[in-house]
């Protein structure tokens, strides 16, 4: 009982705190109070929050590296904005069956390409995820009615910025809402039981294979939505959207907030993207900047006296709540 009335504080509070950061933003975008640029950065921040969340399954709760992430993100978006492209609907049905679409599309790519590689671990599996996520890049090219290296255009969005923020922060809700249930349920036992130790997990009658085929097809079914979303955003899709480069950077972003961690990948992903266009001003030094920042938050989250002094803050911070009950 005990479990589950802490189980249900938890929802509460993140959809309380999801509502609240809604209404602060969509103030600030509808009286204009931040820059234009920044506006876009709110959906951009959004479709890059359930590309960590996404991966953070694979690498963060399933303990498997993956370097070929960029693909199942380029087939949802292509898979889902041609459906948009295409056909004659309203705009707002329209982007929900393109979400689907696009999920539905990335996780059958990604059920089928991990019943292939199952057995892969370690150094082998990231480079043949690398490597197809190099295929699929150049394989969209060839695709009649992709737009070939120019890439597809004519893609429909939102008319207004509060709009696309709205509907992509509604996603990455449902996207959160999703793993965290998914985390804390047998499965999420199960997949944290195979990382830890796989022998033991399948002596106790864990079906491997299958529990990581599940995780990789729900993992590529969000990267899927996020690369309609992304689609939605940009109204135009180019096979050079989905290097390689973009699967380190997620990957960046996982190990940054914590592998495992649904608020660290969150945050990893806030500060990542958004730390460039804030240091826009620093001109040909910025990326250098970046760079550095990035360099000294990784080796400040392997410190071991920076771990303590989380812990130390999230322990004041559990006490704090427990007197504010009393």
């Amino acid at each position: 009982m005990n479990y589950k009335n802490t189980y249900v504080r938890k929802i509460i509070g993140g959809v309380l705190c999801f509502v609240a950061i809604w209404a602060v933003v969509s103030l600030l975008i509808v009286t204009g109070i931040l820059p234009r640029s920044v506006q876009s950065l709110t959906v951009k921040i959004c479709y890059y929050i359930i590309l960590a969340l996404s991966l953070d399954l694979i690498v963060g709760y399933l303990g498997d590296l993956s370097l070929g992430h960029a693909a199942f993100y380029a087939v949802g978006a292509y898979s889902g904005c041609a459906f948009a492209v295409y056909t004659n609907l309203p705009l707002l049905p329209k982007f929900i069956l393109a979400l689907i679409i696009g999920g539905l599309c990335a996780a059958l790519v990604g059920y089928l390409i991990s019943s292939a590689i199952i057995k892969l671990r370690g150094d082998y599996l990231a480079i043949v995820t690398l490597a197809f996520g190099e295929f699929i890049r150049s394989f969209v090219k060839i695709i009649p009615g992709l737009g070939g290296t120019k890439g597809l255009i004519g893609i429909p969005s939102f008319e207004s910025r509060f709009g696309s923020f709205t509907a992509a922060y509604i996603v990455v809700g449902l996207v959160v809402l999703c793993i965290f249930n998914f985390t804390h349920s047998r499965h999420g036992r199960m997949i944290t039981a195979i990382r830890d130790n796989a022998i033991a997990a399948e002596s106790v009658g864990i079906n491997i294979k299958q529990t990581k085929i599940l995780v990789f097809a729900l993992s590529s079914f969000m990267a899927g939505m996020a690369g309609v979303l992304f689609g939605f955003y940009k109204t135009t899709l180019s096979p050079s959207d989905f290097t390689y480069n973009l699967s380190i950077e997620v990957l960046v972003m996982v190990v940054l907030g914590g592998m495992g961690s649904i608020r660290g990948s969150i945050i990893a992903s806030v500060i990542i993207v958004a730390l460039p266009e804030f240091l826009r001003g620093a001109d040909n030094y910025r990326m250098l900047i970046y760079a550095i920042a990035l360099i000294a938050m990784m080796m400040l989250n392997a410190s071991p006296r920076f771990i303590a002094l989380k812990r130390k803050v999230s322990e004041s911070f559990s006490q704090l709540r427990a007197r504010l009950k009393r």
